[in-house]
């Protein structure tokens, strides 16, 4: 009985040695794996990011890491490493010390400026004539947006039910009014998604 005992505590330290080891790779947009959703489980259960943990650090994801860092007077990169990590698991430790129970969100944000009904449409950068890079110069993307900036400046945060969070980061010739060009990850995916009206969240 003691040998097992003290074998399994063996592995036990050992996997806290891998896990921390692990844990020190900083973690960022286009990360897969199970720190991933370690990471997203303790966004998800304080409340900071309302998709389902799925290990793939996306855009909301990374939108989430940034408005917790800011929140905490972290550096605000976007990106996980051992700073954000510790404070994101001290935090949790935090809550369950007081016995808080944070529920993701259904869906929208609590907090935002305005709410908009828009036409969407979706593009990508390998549509025919589409350049890779927005008005703003940034490499078009999942989570970068075309608007009129009459309607919504451009450097805006965003957060749009059935696409996720995003920032209003280009312009169109087409984009006029309340409409709204999603940026997705390719051309066959522009053409399936065609038109609908979506709700905007201004942040």
């Amino acid at each position: 009985m003691l040998k097992k005992y003290l074998l399994a505590l063996a592995l036990c330290i050992l996997c806290v040695g891998i896990t921390t080891t692990a844990m020190a790779e900083t973690l960022d947009r286009g990360k897969r794996g199970d720190q991933v959703r370690y990471v997203q489980d303790l966004l998800v259960t304080q409340g900071y990011l309302v998709d389902e943990a799925d290990g793939v650090f996306g855009n909301n994801t990374e939108y989430a890491v940034r408005v917790f860092q800011k929140e905490k007077g972290l550096d605000v990169d976007g990106r996980v490493g051992p700073a954000t990590l510790a404070a994101l698991e001290k935090n949790h430790n935090k809550f369950a010390k007081e016995g808080k129970k944070i529920k993701k969100s259904a869906g929208a944000p609590d907090r935002y400026s305005k709410v908009l009904t828009m036409e969407a449409s979706a593009y990508s950068a390998y549509n025919p004539g589409n350049s890779y890079y927005t008005a703003r110069g940034n490499l078009l993307c999942r989570g970068l947006v075309s608007v009129d900036p009459d309607v919504i400046s451009l450097g805006t945060e965003l957060y749009i039910e059935g696409y996720g969070y995003a920032v209003a980061d280009d312009t169109g010739g087409a984009i006029r009014g309340h409409k709204i060009d999603l940026a997705v990850d390719s051309y066959d995916e522009a053409i399936q998604f065609g038109r609908r009206d979506v709700t905007v969240y201004v942040l």
